[in-house]
């Protein structure tokens, strides 16, 4: 029989060896070591982007017919969705969109973006650890490149950011389209990016004509009905609790101190920073508000991208006089990315602004993605590639929204405005070129001139009406 004197010590060494598992988990991140869902296996199959996968969606003719002809019901149907070669039955599927669903709509066609659920109807099913994926259409992106192209640009900088990779589908074997598959922000992203951990938010308003001073992250008290854009587009369930947590953060933010209290500075100013280079006017950074995910850790919020068809100066509605053309976008000011009137009402970034060491940190980040990113040739080299790896796809694409002829001015177009983008955010950086609104509307002289370049070649935004 083994004494107590003994038992003692084997107990002793297992609670140590426990502790010591324990502490490495916990500060594995710390010691360099990647949490095992990092690289999820979905990372490496679907969103390989160095080719262009396949998924053919099978359902009854009539069924795909009316879930098309229903579209702004945005109802699920169910599917088989094979994926490269692998078959998943019994796959939600809806269309999707908001005002790009409703203009496809209106234009009378059926192309619309879709999103697939894994774990609607076999709840503990996913694809290789993803519960949903959206397949986007490039409605008025006729390059197809632009949430593709602005996502890496956030990865290359550190943002958080779906992944994504081209998709051509198919329709009970029938051609259908080249489609860009995103990575659905939601619980397979919080454990590839945060370990699970976190609460995670896609503020929107109901009416645009309301103030939404929520989806803006403006405080307003703590009746928690004053931030029902926020709470109730809540990824997950939320408790009382969390929600005490986000307006105490939203508080901390509108007094402009102590910051890193409520914010991921870093995180938020790298953010930005893509923000103001895309000239994204349908996002935070301009009249809607809203196209962005929040996402909120122990008190402190970041942000995280989302939606950018509408990117690259292609959203001009409500754009400052006098802006409008080409050269306008490409030497969009950098540290006034709207009016003083709706900068005001965005505390997340006018807030950071006014503080003078977040700002310089917010320009020295901006230096960085311009010279890493573009002065470095990588931008060049990933367009290149990418223009070659999808334009057969693209010239017998079926439903696409434009010509091929059309694509590949855009595709063009898209090269150069990025590359004359980044000219001009060197000078502004530099202080050759104004960086604010107020400056540029007092001297042009230094613009980066681009006479050659139209908008809407890009596959701008005609209509909202």
């Amino acid at each position: 029989m083994i004494n107590h004197r003994k038992i003692d010590t084997v107990c002793l060494l297992v609670l140590a060896a426990m502790l010591l598992l324990t502490l490495f988990f916990i500060n594995g991140e710390a010691l360099g070591l990647k949490n095992h869902t990092a690289n999820p296996p979905y990372a490496a199959r679907l969103f390989d982007d160095s080719a262009v996968h396949h998924i053919d969606i099978q359902m009854e003719p009539d069924a795909w017919a009316s879930m098309l002809g229903n579209a702004l019901e945005e109802e699920y149907a169910p599917c088989t969705a094979v994926i490269d070669g692998e078959i998943f039955e019994n796959v939600a599927i809806r269309p999707k969109g908001n005002n790009s669903k409703n203009l496809i709509h209106r234009y009378g066609s059926s192309r619309y973006s879709l999103k697939l659920e894994f774990d609607s109807y076999i709840g503990s099913r996913t694809y290789y650890g993803l519960e949903k994926l959206s397949l986007n259409a490039s409605f008025q992106d006729n390059a197809y490149m632009k949430e593709f192209m602005t996502y890496d640009m956030m990865r290359h900088i550190g943002v958080p950011s779906p992944l994504c990779a081209y998709v051509w589908v198919t329709v009970n074997g029938e051609p259908w389209g080249l489609f860009v598959a995103a990575e659905e922000i939601g619980n397979a992203f919080l454990r590839r990016n945060f370990g699970g951990r976190g609460k995670l938010y896609k503020p929107d308003y109901k009416r645009r004509e309301d103030e939404n001073s929520d989806v803006a992250l403006i405080y307003t008290g703590e009746d928690f009905e004053s931030y029902d854009n926020i709470f109730r587009n809540a990824k997950g369930r939320i408790s009382r609790l969390d929600k005490r947590r986000l307006i105490e953060a939203l508080r901390i933010l509108s007094t402009g101190e102590n910051l890193e209290r409520a914010v991921d500075v870093s995180e938020v100013l790298r953010y930005f920073a893509v923000q103001a280079f895309v000239v994204n006017a349908d996002s935070y950074l301009g009249p809607t508000g809203h196209n962005y995910f929040l996402y909120e850790e122990s008190g402190v919020l970041s942000m995280l991208p989302w939606d950018y068809n509408l990117a690259y100066g292609t959203y001009p509605l409500g754009m400052p006089e006098p802006f409008g053309d080409a050269e306008t976008f490409i030497n969009f000011p950098i540290d006034t990315p709207y009016s003083g009137s709706v900068m005001l009402r965005r505390p997340m970034f006018h807030n950071l602004m006014l503080n003078q060491a977040y700002f310089e940190q917010y320009r020295e980040y901006f230096d960085r993605f311009i010279r890493n990113y573009f002065e470095s040739g990588y931008f060049e080299e990933k367009h290149a590639k990418t223009l070659e790896l999808i334009a057969p796809y693209v010239k017998r694409d079926p439903t696409r929204f434009c010509g091929y002829g059309d694509f590949l001015l855009a595709a063009d177009t898209f090269r150069e405005f990025c590359l004359l983008r980044a000219q001009s955010v060197r000078g502004q950086l530099e202080g050759t070129i104004p960086s604010t609104i107020k400056g540029q509307q007092a001297d042009k002289s230094a613009f980066i001139g681009a006479p050659h370049i139209k908008i809407e070649d890009l596959g701008a935004l005609e209509d909202m009406e």
